[in-house]
This record gives structure tokens, C-alpha cells and sequence, in this order.
């Protein structure tokens, strides 16, 4: 069976806070941990209502402070929003804590709009085109320091650390290859590219120290019940943020709403149709089939799922039944 992993934004649903969406996340984690799940991720996004892990790895250090054994890390970490040491000791800072657990996913976009990316910059002359050569300057610092050497990060130096690309297009699987890192392809709300990225990361994929042969985890939207209808049911909350975010909107996480997809005019239907492609939704039978088929169709190595569902038992519950199916019929690529 391909490993599954989960991916948190800490999602504040409407009546709650973002208090109370991080303890939500802090249970969850531990809830993924018991039942096996391979990492728990948490994605840095900026300005948005709805989302409570802006500040990624002071909400990671949170969570994971309740586990004992889950893989840990950011999915991810925007560069052009840090300056490469920094986040070198933030996360070094994490790797001595919790030692050969935690692992950096990095992205190029600012997980944001552009005024508020302005409000973020590291300096006025940071941008997306110097990505690749942060990633190497962020990279160095987890070498052993060398004598002599005049900047180091502390926390950071000479500690273990798991790297990733991530990416919704075809750049981020180029750097991924040419480095010989492990890519995670956003195909939970960006799946257009997904093939395309995957077919360009294995042909031009370069060993490295970090990882002999290819690895390939794609996102995928998780929203299961003991039915199909409560599943479609929870499903309409998730469709509700991401209509209210696309039309400039963004809010706290709805509360799910009966007939909200039948309600949509057929542009908007369409958008979420082509958007959230990679989702399964449904009782423990269509979780089964919409796992199979998920992996028949893109060959990945790793499933990260995610499910914003406004209730917190009822996203426990999700997982709970995904990690059944996965266990009573193992699926392999």
C-alpha cells in the first residue's frame, strides 16, 4: 500500500477562531498518528480568514508536540516571503526538537495576494525568479559547518532534514529533478498540470544524495462519511470556501449547506468540477473506488489528502474511514 499522509490549513469554521482551529489541528495530528498515517503537513498561507497557519512552523511545533512518531513539516514553506536563514533556523530549530522527523516542502508563489506578498517581502528586491538559488542557499545551511565559515544557522547546522518541491505546474518537477528531490504536486486545487509535471519530474529526474529514484506525492481532496450523501453532504462547505475564495470572498469555513453545488450556475459548477478534480467523496465504497482510481491514473508514490470539513469529529471520522478502506484492500501503484 502507497503511503497517506495528511494536509492541515488549520481551517477556522465559522463560529470558532483561530485558537481553537489550532487545537483543533493539534488533535487531528494525533488523531493521523494513531491510525498511521505517514506525515501531517501544514501549508503557510497569508491574509486569509480562514486559514490559522500563517506562521507554519510556530503552528508545526505546536502540533507536533503530541506526537511521538508522524513525519511532520510544512507543505509548504513560500520562499520568496523569507529569507533562506531564516527559515534554515526555524526549522532547524524544529529538527532539534523532534530529530529525523520533520521534512520542508518548498514553493515558489507567495500563498497570497499581491499586496499582501508586498506587505511580506524580505527585502524590495526578493522575487519568484530567484527561487531556485534560495533553495540551494537554504539547503547549505543543514551541512555540517566548516571552519571558518561566517554565517551558520543555529539550530540548523549539521541536523537532518527531508526536502521537497512543491509546485502546481511544470517548474517546480524541473527543479525537483534537477536537484534529485522529492516533488508534491498541488493537484487538490490545481490539478491542470498534474500529468504533464509527473511525466517531466521521472524523465528528468537526477539522483542525488537525497533520494536515489523518483517520488512523487500528489494532493487530493478527502471528504468521507458512512454515506455518499452525508459525504457529499460535508463536500459542500469545502465547495463553498472555494467559490467565496475565487470570487474574492475568502471567509471563514462554511458551514455545509444542502443543494449548494445544484445551486451554482453552470460556470461556477464547471470551475469547481475542474478544480477540485482530485477529490474523493462518498461512504467507505466510493472512497475505495475513488482511492483505486486516483492512483491508477497518475501512478504517485504518495497520497497527501486533505478535507475541509466544518466539524471536527466529522474530519476525524473522514480520515478514520479513508484509513480503513486502506487497510481492509491495500492499493499499490
Amino acid at each position: 500500500m502507497i503511503p497517506l499522509s495528511v494536509l492541515d490549513l488549520s481551517p477556522i469554521p465559522e463560529g470558532s477562531d483561530a485558537g481553537q482551529a489550532l487545537r483543533n489541528s493539534a488533535e487531528l495530528a494525533r488523531h493521523a498518528e494513531a491510525l498511521g498515517y505517514n506525515r501531517y503537513w501544514m501549508a503557510e498561507h497569508h491574509n486569509m480568514p480562514g486559514i490559522a497557519s500563517a506562521a507554519t512552523a510556530v503552528s508545526l511545533a505546536h502540533v507536533a508536540q503530541g506526537t511521538t512518531r508522524i513525519r511532520f513539516g510544512a507543505g509548504g514553506i513560500m520562499l520568496p516571503n523569507h529569507a533562506p536563514l531564516t527559515v534554515a533556523e526555524q526549522f532547524g530549530t524544529l529538527a532539534a526538537l523532534y530529530p529525523g522527523r520533520v521534512d520542508l516542502g518548498l514553493g515558489r508563489a507567495p500563498g497570497t495576494d499581491q499586496i499582501t506578498a508586498h506587505a511580506l517581502r524580505r527585502t524590495l528586491q526578493g522575487d519568484v525568479d530567484s527561487f531556485p538559488q534560495d533553495v540551494m542557499e537554504l539547503m547549505s545551511y543543514f551541512r555540517p559547518a566548516q571552519p571558518g565559515q561566517r554565517v551558520q544557522a543555529v539550530p540548523g547546522a549539521g541536523l537532518e532534514m527531508a526536502f521537497w518541491i512543491l509546485g502546481s505546474s511544470t517548474y517546480g518537477a524541473q527543479l525537483a529533478a534537477a536537484l534529485g528531490l522529492p516533488y508534491a504536486f498541488a493537484s487538490h486545487f490545481a490539478p491542470a498540470a498534474l500529468h504533464d509535471a509527473i511525466a517531466i519530474y521521472r524523465e528528468r529526474f537526477r539522483p542525488s544524495e537525497y533520494l536515489e529514484k523518483p517520488h512523487v506525492m500528489i494532493g487530493a481532496n478527502l471528504h468521507a462519511a458512512p454515506t455518499d450523501e452525508e459525504a457529499r453532504f460535508l463536500f459542500s462547505s469545502h465547495q463553498q470556501s472555494f467559490v467565496n475564495l475565487r470570487t474574492g470572498q475568502p471567509g471563514k469555513l462554511p458551514r455545509p449547506k444542502e443543494g449548494f453545488y445544484e445551486s451554482l450556475d453552470p460556470y461556477a459548477q464547471r470551475m469547481l468540477d475542474n478544480s477540485l478534480s482530485c477529490t474523493i467523496v462518498g461512504g467507505p465504497d466510493a472512497v475505495r473506488r475513488g482511492l483505486h482510481d486516483l492512483i491508477e491514473r497518475t501512478g504517485a508514490d504518495e497520497l497527501m489528502l486533505t478535507g475541509h470539513i466544518h466539524d471536527l469529529e466529522a474530519r476525524k471520522r473522514s480520515y478514520a474511514i479513508l484509513a480503513e478502506v486502506a487497510a481492509s484492500q491495500p492499493v499499490a501503484a
